[in-house]
C-alpha cells in the first residue's frame, strides 16, 4: 500500500440508516435503560426502572450491532456500539440509533472514527442549543451530514487491527497504573495495620488534637485568566490527593485579608460539601503564593507528631471514610463541618515508622509520575495514529 492514500469522504447518510423500534411504556413493566459513556468508552446498563417512574410515553429497543450516540453529549465523544448483552435494553429519544451498510462500512471502523478527539471538537462546533456548552445537541440531520473517510472494507479491517493493537498497549499501561495506585494503601495497611481494629495498639487521638480546630477557606470568585494569587478549589484535587484535575485559578492579589488564607507546606485541606465531602489534599509548596477556597477546611498539622504523607494516607483509608460517612448520614446534601472533622479518630504510630513509610511512599509516587508521563506519551501516539489512519497514512 502507498505511504499515503487519499480515501474518498462520504456523508454518513450514505453508509448509515437511522432506525427506530418504539415501544409503549407501561406503568407495571420494568425497563433496562442504556447510557452512553463519554470519550467513546461504551454503553452501560442502568438499574431497572418501573414504567410508572419514567416520564416518557415511549422508549426504543436496542439490538446487537446498533450504533448509538447521545445527542446532548456527542461533543464529549458519547458514541458506542451495542453488543449481545444489550439486546432488549432501551434508550430514550435522546439516543438516536443507526445501522450500518455492511457492504460499505465496518462497524468497528466507524467506532474507531468516532473515538477521535479532534472529531469531538469539530462536533462541538456543529452542535446547537443554548449558550451553555453543556446543553449542545447534535441533531440527526447534522450528524448524517458528517463525512467519513471510506477506504475498502479490507483496508478498514487492517486499520482497525492496527488501532486495536495500539489500544491493547494502552490497556496494559492502565492496568500497571492501577496496580501502582493500590501500592500505597497496601503499604499503609502493612506498616500500621487496620485502623478499624488497631491491633497494634497505637495511641488514638482526634484530628483536632494534631491539626487544630479547622479553618474555613476564602469565599471569593475564581479567575481562570490573568494574574493573581493561586486559588486552590475542591475541583482542583484529584482522587490521589494531588492537584491537577483543572487548570489553575486565581484571586486578585489585593483581596482583603488574603494573608490569613495563605497555605504552607504540609497543610491539610478537606472538602466539606457535596459529593466530594471528605476528599483530602496535603499542600506542597508551589512556585507561587497559594490560598484556599471556602468549600475547603484547613487543618495545620503538628509535624512533630504526624507527617503529612502519613496523614494523607490515613485520610484516604477505609477507616476514615467509615467515620466520615456516619457523620454525613441522613443529610440530603452531604456536608461536614470543621467541628465534626476535628472530632474524627486518628491513629498516631511512632514518628520513626511514619518516616519510613514516607520514604517508601515517595519512591512509589516517583514511579507513578514516570507512569503518568508514559501514559501521556502512549495517548499522544494513539491520537496520532487515529489522525494518520483516517488520512490514509497507515
Amino acid at each position: 500500500m502507498p505511504i499515503s492514500t487519499v480515501y474518498p469522504k462520504v456523508p454518513l447518510r450514505e453508509v448509515l440508516t437511522q432506525v427506530a423500534r418504539p415501544i409503549r411504556v407501561e406503568a407495571g413493566d420494568s425497563y433496562r435503560s442504556l447510557g452512553v459513556m463519554w470519550y467513546a468508552k461504551g454503553l452501560f446498563i442502568k438499574d431497572p426502572r418501573k414504567g410508572s417512574e419514567i416520564k416518557a410515553a415511549r422508549l426504543f429497543l436496542v439490538e446487537d450491532g446498533d450504533f448509538i450516540y447521545n445527542r446532548l453529549f456527542a461533543w464529549k465523544g458519547s458514541f458506542a456500539v451495542a453488543g449481545p448483552e444489550h439486546i432488549g435494553c432501551v434508550v430514550s429519544g435522546e439516543f438516536p440509533i443507526f445501522r450500518i451498510n455492511p457492504k460499505k462500512l465496518s462497524l468497528m471502523y466507524l467506532m474507531a472514527f468516532f473515538s477521535s478527539p479532534w472529531l469531538w471538537e469539530m462536533i462541538a462546533g456543529q452542535s446547537s442549543g443554548t449558550a451553555e456548552v453543556s446543553r449542545l445537541r447534535l441533531k440527526e440531520e447534522v450528524f448524517l451530514r458528517l463525512t467519513i473517510p471510506l477506504p475498502s472494507l479490507q483496508d478498514q479491517e487492517r486499520i482497525v487491527k492496527l488501532l486495536d493493537e495500539a489500544n491493547e498497549l494502552k490497556k496494559l499501561r492502565d492496568q500497571t497504573n492501577q496496580r501502582a495506585d493500590a501500592l500505597i494503601p497496601k503499604l499503609f495497611h502493612d506498616r500500621f495495620g487496620d485502623p478499624t481494629t488497631n491491633r497494634e495498639g497505637w495511641p488514638v487521638v482526634t484530628l483536632g488534637e494534631v491539626g487544630g480546630s479547622g479553618q474555613y477557606g476564602l469565599n471569593s470568585a475564581a479567575m481562570t485568566e490573568g494574574n493573581g494569587v493561586r486559588f486552590i478549589r475542591i475541583t482542583d484535587i484529584d482522587e490521589f490527593g494531588t492537584l491537577g484535575r483543572c487548570g489553575p485559578a486565581f484571586v486578585p492579589a489585593n483581596t482583603p485579608d488574603l494573608d490569613q488564607y495563605e497555605l504552607e507546606e504540609g497543610d491539610v485541606l478537606i472538602a466539606r460539601t457535596g459529593a466530594t465531602a471528605g476528599k483530602a489534599y496535603i499542600h506542597k509548596t508551589l512556585d507561587e503564593r497559594s490560598v484556599f477556597a471556602g468549600y475547603l477546611i484547613r487543618f495545620k498539622i503538628d509535624h512533630a507528631r504526624a507527617l503529612p504523607t502519613y496523614v494523607l494516607s490515613f485520610l484516604q483509608s477505609a477507616a476514615y471514610w467509615t467515620q466520615l460517612n456516619n457523620l454525613k448520614r441522613g443529610a440530603a446534601q452531604p456536608n461536614v463541618n470543621a467541628k465534626q472533622l476535628a472530632s474524627l479518630n486518628f491513629l498516631l504510630p511512632p514518628l520513626s515508622l511514619q518516616r519510613e513509610f514516607a520514604v517508601r511512599v515517595g519512591e512509589i509516587r516517583e514511579m507513578r509520575t514516570q507512569q503518568v508521563a508514559s501514559s501521556k506519551h502512549l495517548d499522544d501516539l494513539f491520537r496520532s495514529m487515529l489522525h494518520r489512519a483516517f488520512n490514509g497514512e497507515l
